[in-house]
């Protein structure tokens, strides 16, 4: 046919040969979003059957290495010369996305490559090749995308898992992996998934938030903001607990951002998630297992080789096992200034999941002997919370004071006072100091922190 070497054409005969209007071709694709068109089986057919003729027909290989832009031109006219045989009926905004998703499908994830390009989605989910659900400021929201069907979706993630030399199939039907943009990836397929395959995806911001974004949405007030970089500054050892999609890993990014230029950082991920924007970093990433079963690298071991790094921070994206023993004692043995997050519900739990993972290690260590190490290495809770409405705010910033008796003793310093839900939804409430001046403020002060003398007291809320 006509169009076998057409991808292999010259710029200028395609200017000759019928180039389809700029606007079309810049098409933002704001409608995809803005008016759903709910598409039937029929437009499904005619989709999967163009894009198989363009797979058959047409150089891959040369695809991989052409832009976008060049090749929508010629995609746009094999469109028309299809629907015209098949007689389909597409008004002209149907036919600019048909040829998007066909784009979608030879260059990017096919049905997911829009939400990709959204810088208002933060994840994406797929529930078997059917239902997509994007979360949007905090909120899931169905969407009207879809794959053709279970083999579409798998073709879509083989796509994705082999670029990052990784397989999936029923011998390892669950996959970790990482976008080219640094999203982060789960799939899992039968037969553990039960229904058919499912994709979950974690995307971070291109530019990451800073302190005022935070301020400005509402998760903190300034005064707490310039504590929490005083905190940093001076070299507390600080842990951000809360749940899933609470912001831990974002607040983690904006508090590393106050750790000063000279230093030495050191961080370890399960999935590197952080973008630290200083000069002197080493990222560090698990590794899991080959087909084989061998080479797995834990965050244990990554912990412990850090210490041997010369760091003078350690930071550890999420403590979720034994490595929660070894950062502890990193901690307590000259590494001041660690961050790291945590999953759990209040500061309270978090002490309790600490003590739970140090047992992980098989070290048989008598209660009290835990609670006074993970009294002695941490210095500040940070809680974060996210609301029914999508809004993730911090609810407490609490200090870890040290032992009485058993127990290891907590002092909230600043809380989040929920006072009710406006008539849009939105949560009302306001951050408030409890009038405890914390044991290490003095800290702050010998590191040249400047707080203001109000900063503490309560009686200005009442």
């Amino acid at each position: 046919m006509a169009f076998l070497n057409m991808f292999e054409r010259s710029q200028k005969e395609n200017d000759q040969g019928g180039k389809i209007p700029q606007q079309e071709m810049n098409n933002p694709r704001e409608a995809y979003y803005k008016q759903p068109f709910i598409h039937d089986d029929k437009y499904y057919r005619i989709k999967h059957t163009i894009h198989n003729r363009l797979v058959e027909e047409i150089n891959l290989q040369a695809l991989e290495n052409m832009d976008a832009s060049e090749i929508r031109p010629e995609i746009s006219r094999i469109v028309e010369m299809y629907l015209q045989e098949e007689k389909a009926l597409l008004n002209s905004e149907e036919r600019g996305i048909l040829v998007d998703e066909i784009l979608d499908e030879l260059k990017g994830f096919g049905p997911l490559e829009p939400f990709l390009k959204d810088p208002t989605v933060s994840d994406i989910l797929c529930n078997t090749y059917k239902n997509i659900y994007v979360e949007r400021f905090g909120l899931l929201e169905k969407t009207h995308a879809r794959f053709m069907d279970d083999k579409h979706l798998m073709n879509i993630i083989d796509r994705i898992v082999s670029r990052v030399g990784r397989r999936i199939d029923e011998s390892t039907p669950m996959v970790d992996a990482r976008l080219p943009d640094g999203s982060r990836v789960n799939a899992i397929i039968p037969p553990l998934a039960v229904d058919g395959p499912s994709v979950s995806i974690r995307r971070f911001a291109v530019d990451p938030l800073k302190l005022p974004d935070l301020i400005r949405y509402g998760a903190l007030t300034e005064k707490v903001g310039d504590f929490l970089a005083g905190c940093v500054k001076a070299k507390l050892n600080v842990m951000i607990s809360g749940g899933t999609g609470a912001g831990k890993t974002t607040l983690l990014n904006v508090l590393s951002g106050f750790i000063p230029n000279k230093e030495r950082i050191v961080t370890i991920e399960d999935a590197a998630e952080l973008q630290l924007q200083q000069d002197h970093v080493v990222r560090l990433e698990t590794r899991p297992a080959s087909i084989e079963g061998t080479g797995a690298v834990a965050q244990r071991e990554l912990v412990i080789n850090s210490l041997r790094m010369r760091p003078d921070r350690i930071i550890v994206g999420e403590v979720r096992g034994p490595e929660a023993f070894d950062m502890l004692q990193a901690m307590n043995t000259g590494h001041d200034g660690s961050l790291t997050t945590i999953h759990s519900n209040s500061a309270r739990d978090s002490l309790t999941r600490l003590e739970s993972m140090i047992l992980m290690t098989g070290v048989r260590l008598p209660e009290k002997a835990m609670r006074f190490m993970i009294s002695s290495a941490l210095d500040v809770i940070i809680q974060a919370s996210r609301f029914p409405d999508g809004s993730r705010k911090i609810t407490a910033i609490s200090e870890v004071v040290g032992m009485e008796g058993d127990m290891i003793t907590l002092q909230d310093i600043f809380v989040f006072e929920k006072t009710g839900i406006d008539q849009d939804g939105k949560v009302m409430g306001r951050f408030r100091p409890t009038g405890i001046r914390p044991k290490f403020a003095e800290r702050l002060e010998l590191a040249g922190i400047e707080l203001p003398e109000d900063l503490f007291s309560a009686e200005q809320y009442h």
